[in-house]
């Protein structure tokens, strides 16, 4: 008789959306969408711009432009990669509005880059 163990790592790195900037801790590396307000001591600070809402975007989902938000995390991604930021473990994301917020989750959600290497935390 034999036992199977089974586990599973999930090695992306997380996003956690705060509420207000004065719930970062120090050093955090900070995905904030434009107009959001900063932590005083951040490693790194990627801001993005909320996509503006069409009532028909441009293109099929295979050829429309990536997000802000999911831009703006790949400039993070690549910065911890060539050694332009300290290494992290997790991102917090600050947003100003609603469509900030909406904006990470969709990158979270729907691009394909960002799945393969951030998850919500």
């Amino acid at each position: 008789m034999s036992s199977t163990m089974t586990w599973s790592l999930d090695a992306r790195t997380p996003v956690r959306l705060l509420a207000h900037a004065a719930e970062a801790p120090p050093g955090a590396v900070v995905l904030a969408e434009d107009g959001a307000a900063l932590p005083a001591a951040s490693a790194r600070v990627e801001r993005y711009a909320t996509p503006v809402a069409t009532a028909h975007p441009i293109g099929c989902a295979c050829c429309q432009p990536r997000s802000p938000a999911a831009i703006a995390l790949d400039r993070l991604f690549l910065a911890r990669m060539r050694g332009e930021t300290p290494w992290f473990k997790e991102v917090v994301a600050l947003a100003a509005t609603a469509a900030g917020r909406d904006a990470i989750a969709a990158a979270l959600e729907g691009d394909s880059v960002t799945l393969a290497r951030f998850r919500p935390g």
